[in-house]
């Protein structure tokens, strides 16, 4: 007994430990946001997030601990090599999961979840960001952690094989038994009501610190466990009380058509729709960004429309996409478009436009089976779609696809071939996406560096529609699907990091003007229909920002969490620690209910969908 005993205490020992030094690696890895924080946080970080790495080792050791209370009646060698196979195994797991979030920390801004297990459908893609040297790299230091991981366990394995069936059984048999249950106490964090969560080793007003103590291992584990069930998440306030709260925040319709005064767009005009990819706000000096990185959309703002206070809706451009075409906010811990089932169901811009005449049509230079995104385009009422495919593969030349350069100017031919009107064109960008690699060299920021050589084509594309016979009665919208992490020390969770610039231009815009009411991405599909004059009723949560009717707002999701943002204030909660990380303005938890509210309600009808 006492052998079995030394060998679950010495498993769950070595991975408690190693869990725990992965608290200071992964600060180490992230020298320039951890370099100056103080030795004291760094001891911190490893204490709050020791009760998660505790958990985690329990729900490893769990097997071999009921294994070894029926070896007390089964004894064999083959117990070895089944110990050998199953660690082996979780070794190798655990190390992809812990190098894969320390290199995506570095893009994402949040610890690993189920998000980027989505993206593997498309395995070229999801790692496109990475440079191929850096990928050889990873995948050299997955094998020497996972065989670093495995060794003790090997050699432990080894006297498994020469277990004997104890002196008193019965009694070896009760007593391993209760250990191996004993494991629920870690795994579920204890006694107390609040079960095992992500939230728990959160002990720092500084996200990044609470970000270091989470287990990589337990956080994708507790995301994956909650990706499916959306009826019972974000159940933040009483089903009465959220209902009452939404109801004014509700968009949709009755649907409002703008009066003379308000009447931005000529009714029935085309209808070009550009999707910036990572198009941030901080890089664009009419939102108080830095001056000289986009001045060709700089001077298409101030001869069209300008948004100054337009919000992402997400991080990822799967979510953005739905939120800007569907008027459908972005999920915290899911993506609509991974269901297809619940994606085929909302509604959409160009759905209501091709209901009414409209020829749609969507261009993207990379993959258009990314993250379901075909599915989804079909669904929304698109009659054609051009993708990497379609282009010879000289000219795919980045890592993501077809630059910039190229697709702009593809889609002008698209528009100039164009025979018949009315008509709808959907274009997603792709240059400005790491790893940010351009034909162009302005900046020595790499990012920046993207956004302005995107910006180039934007300017030379606009030049030369502007010279095509529908110039006169088509709108162009400019409209990021996400911001980026820049500068770089902007965490998720910030208002800023999710500004991101909105512009209306092109002949069919009656008036150059600056809209600064606050909106989000789910805003757009409502308010343009409402200018084209067509009908907006369907649109649950999209809002038209000229219906005086309508309170306006703006509302964001990061992972495991919201902000809700008025003329009046702002709240960010951290749904997982829950916590309150701005109260702007918001003495009376006002905003911060509205937005619990708003979250519930979209839950509720993404279960319902």
């Amino acid at each position: 007994m006492k052998r079995r005993i030394c060998f679950l205490v010495g498993v769950y020992g070595w991975f408690f430990i190693m869990f725990v030094l992965q608290k200071p690696l992964f600060m180490l890895f992230h020298g320039d946001i951890y370099g100056s924080t103080p030795v004291g946080e760094w001891l911190s970080v490893m204490w709050h997030g020791s009760i998660l790495d505790s958990s985690m080792a329990a729900y490893i050791v769990a097997l071999p601990a009921l294994l070894s209370v029926a070896s007390v009646y089964w004894q064999g060698k083959w117990w070895t090599p089944l110990f050998r196979i199953y660690f082996a195994v979780i070794a190798l797991v655990v190390s992809v999961i812990t190098l894969s979030d320390a290199v995506l920390y570095s893009y994402w801004g949040f610890r690993i979840d189920a998000t980027p297990l989505f993206y593997l459908a498309s395995p070229a893609d999801a790692v496109a960001s990475i440079p191929a040297w850096q990928t050889v790299v990873i995948i050299l230091f997955i094998l020497l952690y996972a065989a670093l991981l495995l060794w003790p366990l090997w050699l432990l394995s080894a006297r498994a094989g020469r277990w004997t069936k104890p002196r008193k059984p019965l009694l070896s048999f009760a007593v391993l038994l209760v250990l191996a249950a004993s494991l629920f106490i870690p795994i579920r964090g204890g006694f107390t009501v609040s079960t095992m969560n992500v939230g728990k080793v959160y002990f720092s007003d500084r996200m990044v610190l609470n970000h270091a103590a989470i287990n990589p291992v337990f956080s994708l584990m507790s995301s994956l466990s909650k990706s499916e069930d959306f009826s019972t998440q974000y159940r933040l306030l009483e089903p009465e009380e959220a209902d009452a709260l939404f109801e004014p925040l509700r968009g949709g319709g009755p649907s409002v058509f703008p009066a003379d005064t308000l009447q931005w767009v000529k009714p029935g005009a085309n209808v070009l729709l550009v999707v910036l990819e990572s198009f941030s706000g901080a890089a664009m000096e009419s939102l108080d960004g830095i001056s000289g990185v986009m001045p060709n959309l700089e001077k298409i703002a101030s001869e069209g429309i300008l948004f100054t206070r337009c919000y992402a809706n997400s991080f990822r451009t799967d979510r953005g996409l739905t939120s800007i075409l569907s008027g459908y906010p972005a999920q915290p811990t899911a993506s609509i478009m991974k269901y297809p089932s619940k994606s085929q169901s909302l509604p959409a811009i160009s759905k209501s436009l091709r209901s009414h005449g409209y020829d749609t049509q969507f261009l993207y230079g990379g993959d258009a089976d990314f993250t379901n995104m075909r599915s989804y385009f079909i669904s929304m009422g698109i009659d054609k779609i051009v993708c990497d495919r379609d282009f010879p593969l000289s000219q795919r030349l980045s890592k993501w696809g077809v630059p910039d350069d190229v697709t702009f100017d593809t889609f002008y031919k698209l528009v100039e071939g164009q025979s018949d009107e009315p008509f709808m064109k959907i274009f997603l960008t792709l240059s400005s996406h790491e790893p940010f690699d351009v034909p162009m060299c302005r900046f020595e920021d790499k990012y920046l560096n993207s956004v302005a050589y995107t910006d180039s084509c934007i300017g030379v594309f606009m030049e030369r529609l502007e010279q095509l016979p529908v110039w006169g009665n088509t709108l162009v919208v400019f409209v990021a699907d996400h911001a980026f992490r820049y500068p770089y020390n902007v965490e998720n969770h910030d208002m800023d990091y999710h500004r991101i610039p909105m512009v209306w231009a092109g002949g069919a815009v009656l008036r150059p003007g600056v809209v600064d009411t606050y909106l989000s991405q789910i805003d757009l599909a409502a308010t343009l229909l409402a200018q084209l004059h067509i009908p907006y009723d369907d649109f649950t949560f999209s809002k038209n920002i000229v219906d005086p009717s309508r309170e306006h707002f703006a509302f964001y999701t990061f992972p495991d969490g919201f902000g809700y943002i008025d003329r009046e204030g702002a709240a960010v909660y951290d749904c997982a620690a829950q916590s309150v990380l701005v109260a702007q303005n918001d003495s009376n938890a006002v905003r911060l209910r509205k937005g619990k509210a708003y979250l519930q309600k979209l839950y509720d009808d993404l279960s319902h969908r």
